[in-house]
């Protein structure tokens, strides 16, 4: 490397020392031999060649002069090339010979003629400096070193000073040539040796005149401009290679992607074959299900039809013997006396009984045999959908089979569902409840949401119709009822009479329910209401009973669905056992919707076998109606709720049920908690409850201070007691507590209850779907209804031997339009509860109270216009239960008011006195008032 350096340095001054002779030796000015007399140039002649020898050295003129000097030059006349090459610096050198060690070399400066005066000589040239006259470079290019400057280009010699070189100093060839930038030369000279040159481009080199300046940014790396050329080229080729690249991935994966939905959609619709397959497996199944009913009923009914044509036959033999006998009988009697009379008086004239039954049934009725005791029955009505296979006869019934629509109407269900045939209808496979709905069924058919199938409407049979039947609704038959909102009716109901000696009632007993025989609402059966109209229906029963039974008794209510619904228990009440020694009141309750055909009734139960209903049942039949229901039309907008109580296990002190809903009318209306222990209400309104909680106690301080059940009211999140019932105690014994009543809520109040027992009494809650611990509640817009709540008055309690004694009371709650306390100074004050307004009414009363009484009567009267004043309910109670503090009576019931009509209460005492009414907890009265 010092070697080339050294190398180097010698040839620039080889170079440089030629380059300044030659510049020297050039003759330039008007008195050079050859120029003419009118060259330009009016400079003096200077140079070796010049006549008369070398010039002296002029002095060198300050920077500013000489700037100015070729300042002026510049602008008057431009220079040659000749000119600009002879002004050039020469680089300069450390090493090297013609100057002496280390001193600067300087050019020769041409100096003037002698004869030359001031104004007619040239400027002194100016000394030596760096500067760029030549004009070898332009803009960023004269910063960069000579080894990457670019070279520069011979210009022609053109004019006068272009002459032919002096003899012996130069050849006509070198004379011809343009003058050569040192620098140039010394690059040229170096870089005919390829190992003292540039570098090759594969190192970083690149050769003189191909470097692009504007690739170079001053005061960075200086980078060749062919290698970052070729450094563009290969970048521009890999980002052409590498988009290539990509575009061949995105392709692969384009098809990768499409390959994939190809295979998702042959597993969709693998497994939309594997579904079509699963449900042509279940339709098949339920076919074939069908299927096997209708196999079995047939069996059945032909089974059935056998037996009963062996029975027709057998009977209608039996009697045709018996005719011919007393026809016998009579002819050998009577003999010739009056043949006309013989002849017929066993067949028309004289008609006579048929065997077991006591009298001749009359038209549409037949003597059924199958009975212990036989008696003549109605006539089956075949119900929609089935038709007559036999007849009605003094003997038989009418039998029935159902109609095969699949069968009769082979494109009942369309193209697209399979036709299923049901009891009274059929059902289509595959057809939407929404298309059903619109009128698919066909005619003389509905849809039933609740079983999900096309049933037949009723039909009236010569009854009046009081709504058609639609696709979505069944035919209603009966009075239409006028617009009505709500209506009262009332019965009496008694325990039937033991038929035999030692009859049991443990499998239940079917209390009589003696009321009217038909209404435009309902009609009454002997043992069952059949209802005609929909609606919701709020139900009362008080009864009072002495039984001597070895476990407890069980009074409820249960209400039949119809077309082979499951039945409901609506509530239920559980009798203590007192071992018949006093008569024991109680009251039940329950709320349900009931639609046209649908059956209600009372049953009284024992939960074994040791209860004999000759001997051990004592009931106690009141003056007034027991049984007495409210009828409300959907047209009031109310909304009904039944709920039952979780089992619970042992508990001490205070009890709060958790409830479960078990139906409700608008479950946006009404609902529970999130923790199940209270019933939300959406809007404001009316509402009416009734609750019943069986338990089971063990303690002597169970009976003697009793259970308690409070209703609580939660607004604005404060709770307040609102309502409380008194029941006494027992000793293991089991027993029921209930609470009725009704008040006003706002949008977002909750209603919770809780049962209060001694802090020493262990007590079982229970809980199932028999009544015994339900919830029934209708919830009623305050528009239709109102409230209106009162406690027995502090003055003028009874006390003592009371008979038929008023209660006085002491109104609790605000007045409302319909109704209100008759104030004191008016007649009758704080007796009467007067009613401004035409409506249906339902009263709760619970009182609390002490007495020696045998036998105790709570009683409702009415008063008002004539014809409507007497007892509409009353309750009766024994003696109070040995050990205990307190005893408890109520009653409730529902019946019509108009205006003016009064209702007032009155207490009586059998045998014993009255010691005292508490005017607190558990004794209050709650009146519901719904227009009609």
């Amino acid at each position: 490397m010092v070697l080339r350096t050294s190398a180097l340095l010698l040839l620039l001054w080889v170079s440089l020392h030629g380059a300044t002779r030659a510049a020297a030796e050039v003759c330039r000015g008007t008195h050079c031999s050859g120029a003419g007399a009118d060259a330009a140039d009016p400079r003096p002649c200077a140079g070796a060649h010049c006549p008369g020898g070398r010039s002296p050295r002029p002095r060198a003129p300050t920077q500013r002069g000489a700037a100015q000097v070729v300042g002026s030059q510049h602008h008057a006349h431009p220079r040659a090339p000749s000119e600009a090459s002879a002004a050039a610096q020469p680089p300069r050198a450390r090493h090297g010979g013609g100057g002496g060690g280390g001193a600067r070399t300087r050019a020769p400066e041409a100096a003037p003629a002698g004869g030359c005066t001031a104004a007619d000589c040239p400027a002194p040239a100016k000394a030596f400096q760096p500067t760029n006259d030549t004009r070898d470079c332009r803009g960023i290019e004269c910063r960069l070193p000579l080894t990457i400057r670019p070279r520069a280009r011979t210009k022609p010699c053109v004019g006068d000073g272009c002459v032919a070189a002096s003899e012996g100093s130069v050849s006509s060839a070198a004379s011809q040539l343009p003058p050569v930038h040192l620098s140039d030369r010394a690059a040229q000279f170096l870089g005919d040796f390829p190992e003292l040159g540039y570098p090759p481009p594969e190192l970083g080199g690149a050769p003189l005149g191909v470097q692009l300046t504007c690739d170079i940014k001053p005061g960075e790396n200086e980078v060749p401009s062919e290698d970052a050329l070729i450094l563009h080229l290969q970048l521009a080729k890999g980002q052409e290679e590498l988009v290539e690249a990509l575009r061949a991935q995105q392709a692969v994966i384009r098809e990768l992607q499409q390959k994939l939905a190809e295979q998702q959609e042959a597993l969709l619709s693998q497994q939309r074959q594997i579904l079509e397959q699963q449900r042509r497996m279940y339709e098949q199944m339920d076919l074939v299900k069908a299927q096997y009913g209708l196999l079995s009923d047939t069996v059945k009914q032909v089974s059935f039809q056998g037996l009963q044509a062996e029975l027709h036959g057998y009977f209608e033999s039996h009697l045709a013997g018996l005719q011919n006998q007393a026809r016998s009988h009579l002819q050998k009697a009577h003999g010739a006396q009056n043949p006309e009379v013989l002849d017929v008086a066993g067949e028309a004239r004289f008609p006579r009984p048929l065997p077991g039954c006591p009298a001749p049934c009359a038209s549409g009725r037949f003597c059924d045999f199958q009975r212990e005791a036989p008696r003549c029955e109605d006539c089956t009505t075949c119900p929609p959908g089935f038709f007559p296979i036999s007849q009605c006869s003094p003997t038989a019934d009418r039998m029935c089979q159902d109609r095969d629509e699949c069968l009769e109407r082979p494109n009942v269900c369309g193209d697209r569902g399979k036709c299923l045939n049901t009891p009274g209808g059929f059902r289509c496979l595959g057809l939407s409840e929404r298309e059903a709905a619109t009128g698919s069924c066909g005619r003389g058919y509905f849809y039933n949401r609740e079983l999900q199938e096309c049933q037949a409407c009723s039909d009236c049979d010569g009854q009046p119709l009081a709504a058609p039947c639609s696709a979505a609704s069944d035919a209603v038959c009966g009075r239409p009822a006028e617009g009505r909102l709500s209506q009262s009716w009332a019965a009496g109901a008694a325990v039937p009479s033991a038929g035999a000696p030692g009859r049991h009632i443990f499998p239940g007993l079917q209390l009589n329910i003696r009321g009217k025989e038909s209404s435009d609402l309902l009609r009454s059966e002997g043992r069952q209401l059949t209802f005609a109209q929909h609606g919701l229906v709020w139900f009362d029963h008080n009864f009072a009973i002495r039984h001597s039974c070895r476990n407890f008794l069980q009074v409820g209510m249960r209400l039949n669905g119809s077309q082979e619904e499951e039945c409901r228990d609506l509530g239920g009440v559980r009798i203590e056992q007192p071992d018949g020694r006093y008569f024991q009141g109680v009251s039940v309750s329950g709320g349900a919707e009931v639609e046209p055909g649908h059956t209600f009734a009372l049953l009284l139960k024992s939960p074994n076998q040791h209860c004999n209903q000759s001997r051990d049942l004592h009931f106690y039949e009141a003056a007034a109606p027991s049984l007495s229901l409210l009828w409300l039309s959907h047209d009031t907008g109310a909304v009904a709720l039944s709920a039952q109580m979780s089992l619970a296990a042992h508990h001490q002190g205070s009890y709060r049920p958790t409830l479960r809903v078990a139906s409700v009318s608008d479950p946006y209306m009404l609902g529970l908690t999130h923790d199940g222990r209270a019933v939300r209400f959406t809007e404001g309104g009316v509402v009416k409850f009734a609750l019943q909680q069986a338990l089971y106690s063990m303690g002597h301080s169970c009976v003697r201070e009793g259970f308690s059940l409070v209703a609580y009211a939660s607004r604005n999140g404060s709770a307040q007691e609102v309502l409380r019932a008194f029941k006494a105690g027992v000793n293991y014994r089991d027993t029921s507590v209930t609470l009725s009543g009704a008040l006003s809520v706002d949008g977002g109040d909750t209603l919770s209850f809780e049962v209060t027992s001694p802090s020493q009494c262990n007590v079982r809650y229970f809980g199932d779907s028999t009544g015994i611990s339900a919830l029934s509640l209708f919830w009623i817009p305050s528009a239709v209804s109102s409230a209106l709540t009162a406690t027995v008055s502090r003055a003028g309690l009874p006390f003592g031997a009371v008979r038929n004694k008023p209660l006085f009371f002491q109104q609790t709650g605000p007045d409302t339009p319909q109704v209100h306390l008759a104030r004191s100074g008016e007649p009758n004050g704080r007796k009467n509860f007067l009613f401004r307004q035409k409506g249906t009414v339902n009263i709760a009363l619970s009182l609390k109270l002490i007495h020696s009484c045998n036998i105790i009567k709570l009683t409702v009267q009415r008063a008002g216009p004539a014809g409507q004043a007497g007892a509409v309910a009353q309750q009766v109670s024994g003696s109070m239960p040995e050990g205990s503090e307190w005893a408890s009576i109520g009653l409730r019931a529902s019946l019509q008011v108009h205006n003016g009509t009064a209702l007032y209460v009155t207490l009586d005492c059998v045998r014993g006195r009255v010691n005292q009414i508490t005017h607190e907890g558990g004794t209050n009265v709650s009146i519901l008032w719904v227009a009609v």
